[in-house]
């Protein structure tokens, strides 16, 4: 199992990585396992800011639906537009090129409370 030890992680199996005061946001490699084939990211909160843990969209596998978590608060900047023709991303580069948005934090300091590679890791045992 892929876990980055240069990223940090929710308990909802997203991953974030700072740049600055924005966050890079996608779900891990132990996520899109679990969902399968990914087939649809719905994200229409662009623009829109929301608090930690707040649905900022959902995501399609063939055989289910999932939400989508923020992993800390701030405002929807950016989202992956690759994900609309090419939504496989997430499975085959879930830590690269199938990133879903970049958000501009509102407090840097809820990064410091995510979790670390090596307690996510043990959360999957």
């Amino acid at each position: 199992m892929n876990i980055p030890a240069d990223l940090k992680y929710t308990k909802d199996h997203e991953w974030v990585r700072m740049e600055g005061d924005v966050a890079i946001v996608g779900i891990t490699e132990f996520a899109q396992g679990e969902l399968g084939d990914i087939v649809y990211v719905e994200i229409e909160t662009e623009g829109e800011t929301l608090e930690k843990e707040s649905i900022f969209g959902s995501i399609e596998a063939v055989k289910t639906v999932s939400d989508l978590f923020m992993p800390l608060s701030g405002e929807i900047l950016e989202l992956n537009g690759a994900l609309d023709a090419n939504p496989e991303l997430v499975n085959s580069d879930p830590y690269g090129e199938g990133w879903m948005v970049k958000i501009k934090v509102s407090d840097t300091s809820e990064f410091d409370q995510l979790l670390k590679a090596e307690e996510y890791g043990s959360l999957l045992h």
